[in-house]
C-alpha cells in the first residue's frame, strides 16, 4: 500500500518545508513592495548598489553662514528684463528698426524688428537704481535689493533652461538646488519639512515635480508641496478621530514593524528609510503644519499689506505670507511658483507682463518688508527670477521670444548688499557684456551665503562625486556680498 507523502516526511523535513514556504511568502511580499516603490513617483530616480561606498559628506555649514534659509520666488516663463529691471533708451530709440546682425543666436526669420518698452523707468530709493513703473512695490524696496542685470544661461527651451537653473545642468533627473540645501543643512524644525513648495493648487508648473525633485539623492530630500487653499496637506488628518493613547499604540507598532521589515530588506533600504521618514514626518505635521499655515492668525493689516484683500493679488499673496510663516518656524528652503508659466509672453508682451506684475509685485515686496520688520531679512535670502529672459526684438507683432544671452534677476537679505545693480547687457539688452554671471556663479553665491562650499557638498554616485555646479568652475559674485 502506497503511503501518504506527508506521512513519509520526517519532523525535521516538515519544519524545513514550512520554513521554505514561509520564506517564499515573505519574499513575494518583498517583491511586491519593491515593485510598488519602484513605481512610486516619490522614490529616487537612481538607487545606489549595496556594494557602492556612500558619500562621506557630513551635513552642516563649512563656515559661519550669513543666511539660515532661502525663499525662491521663481518666475516660470522668463520675465522680460528690458521691461522690468534693465532700461535701454537706445532700444526704445530704435524701436521697429531691423535687428542688428550680431543677434545671431536667434532665428531672425521668425522675428520682427527691435521692440522697445512702453513702460517708463525711474530711479528708486536712495541708491537711485532704475526700475520699471509696473513694479512700483519692488522699486520701493530698491535699497534692500541687488539687481543682477548680466545673467546668462545655456538653452532657449523652457525645460532645459529650468533644469539648468534648478539643478545646475541642462539635463533631466538631477537634484534641485533646494534638495541640495536640504541634504547639506536639513531643517531647524523636526515637525516640518526642510524644503517646502508653494505652487498654484489647481495646476503644476511647466516640468511638474521635477522643479523640486531630489533626483538621485535619497528621496527624503525632495520638496514637499503645501497647498495654499483649503487643507494645507491632503489626507493629513484621519477621517475618524483617534484617541491619543490609541494613536501612540499604533505608532509604536508601526515603528516596530518598519524596523523589522527594514532589517530584512537591505536591497530597498534607501526607499524604505525615505518612506518611513515621510510617514513619521506626516504624523508630526498633523499639529505643526496646520498651525504654521493658518493665516487667520495674521492681523488684518498684515494680510492687507500682502494683498490678500484683493482678488488679483490674493493667490500669490497667500503663498508669500505662508513662506514667511514657514521660515519663522525653521523651514530651510521655500519655493514659490506662479501659475503655469505666466511670464512666457510670446504675444502681447506689454499687456501680459503688466498683468502678471499686478498679481505678484505687491506680495513679493510685502514679503521682503515683512521679513525686514520682523528681523528675519538678515537671515533669509530672497531670490527672484526665472529660467531666462525675453528678446529685445518682437515676435508675433508685440510679443517677445525666449532669451538666454542676457537677463535679470534680483536678490535681497541673507548677506546681500542691497541698493545696487550689478553687471550690464549691451545697449540693446541682447548680450550680457559686463560682469557676466553664469548660473553656477549664482548657485555658488547662494551656497556661500548659507555657509556652504559647493565643491564640498558632494554625493557619491557610480564612483563619481556629484555636486550642484558639476563641471563648472563657479565664481562668487563678491560685489553682491555685504
Amino acid at each position: 500500500m502506497r503511503c501518504n507523502h506527508l506521512d513519509a516526511l520526517s519532523l525535521s523535513e516538515l519544519i524545513a518545508r514550512r520554513e521554505l514556504f514561509s520564506r517564499f511568502g515573505a519574499g513575494l511580499t518583498g517583491v511586491a513592495l519593491a515593485a510598488m516603490l519602484d513605481a512610486d513617483p516619490l522614490r529616487a530616480d537612481t538607487v545606489g548598489e549595496p556594494h557602492v561606498v556612500q558619500s562621506t559628506f557630513q551635513p552642516g555649514p563649512h563656515f559661519t553662514p550669513k543666511a539660515k534659509s532661502v525663499i525662491q520666488l521663481f518666475q516660470h516663463g522668463g520675465p522680460s528684463h528690458v521691461d522690468l529691471f534693465d532700461p535701454k533708451p537706445e532700444l526704445n530709440k530704435r524701436d521697429g528698426q531691423e535687428s542688428p546682425k550680431y543677434f545671431t543666436d536667434q532665428a531672425l526669420s521668425r522675428h520682427g524688428g527691435l521692440l522697445g518698452t512702453p513702460f517708463k523707468f525711474k530711479p528708486a530709493g536712495q541708491c537711485g537704481v532704475e526700475y520699471s513703473e509696473i513694479v512700483p512695490h519692488m522699486a520701493g524696496c530698491a535699497d534692500d535689493i541687488a539687481v543682477v542685470r548680466s545673467m546668462y544661461t545655456e538653452h532657449n527651451n523652457h525645460e532645459q533652461a529650468l533644469w539648468m537653473m534648478h539643478t545646475g545642468l541642462t539635463v533631466a533627473g538631477r537634484p534641485t538646488l533646494g534638495s541640495w540645501v536640504n541634504y547639506a543643512l536639513g531643517s531647524e524644525n523636526k515637525d516640518l519639512p526642510a524644503y517646502v513648495v508653494l505652487r498654484h493648487d489647481g495646476s503644476l508648473p511647466v516640468d511638474g515635480a521635477r522643479n523640486w525633485s531630489a533626483g538621485w539623492l535619497p528621496p527624503r530630500y525632495q520638496g514637499v508641496h503645501f497647498r495654499n487653499t483649503g487643507t494645507p496637506v491632503l489626507y493629513l488628518q484621519p477621517e475618524q478621530p483617534v484617541a491619543p493613547a490609541v494613536q501612540k499604540l499604533r505608532s509604536d507598532l508601526l515603528a516596530q514593524l518598519n524596523a523589522e521589515h527594514r532589517a530584512r530588506s537591505a536591497q530597498i533600504e534607501p526607499q524604505l528609510e525615505a518612506r518611513i521618514a515621510s510617514y513619521e514626518l506626516a504624523a508630526r505635521m498633523q499639529i505643526s503644519a496646520a498651525e504654521a499655515l493658518d493665516l487667520s492668525q495674521e492681523t488684518k493689516e498684515t494680510q492687507s499689506q500682502y494683498g490678500m484683500d484683493d482678488p488679483v493679488t490674493a493667490p500669490y499673496a497667500r503663498r508669500c505670507l505662508m513662506a514667511r510663516r514657514l521660515i519663522e518656524r525653521g523651514v530651510r528652503f521655500v519655493q514659490i511658483f506662479v501659475e503655469g508659466q505666466r511670464w512666457d509672453t510670446h504675444a502681447d508682451n506689454a499687456n501680459a507682463t503688466a498683468k502678471i506684475c499686478k498679481e505678484t509685485d505687491q506680495p513679493s515686496a510685502a514679503l521682503l518688508k515683512d521679513l525686514k520688520q520682523r528681523g528675519l531679512l538678515d537671515s533669509t535670502l530672497l531670490v527672484w527670477g526665472g529660467e531666462f529672459g525675453r528678446t529685445p526684438m518682437s515676435q508675433a507683432g508685440g510679443g517677445r521670444d525666449h532669451h538666454k544671452q542676457g537677463f535679470s534677476l534680483w536678490m535681497a537679505g541673507g548677506g546681500i548688499k542691497g541698493g545696487q545693480a550689478y553687471g550690464a547687457t549691451d545697449e540693446l539688452g541682447y548680450h550680457a557684456v559686463e560682469n557676466r554671471v553664469k548660473v553656477a556663479d549664482l548657485h555658488a553665491t547662494m551656497f556661500h551665503l548659507l555657509g556652504l562650499d559647493t565643491n564640498r557638498v558632494t554625493y557619491l554616485l557610480r564612483g563619481r562625486n556629484e555636486k550642484l555646479t558639476d563641471v563648472y568652475e563657479p565664481k562668487l559674485i563678491v560685489p553682491l556680498l555685504a
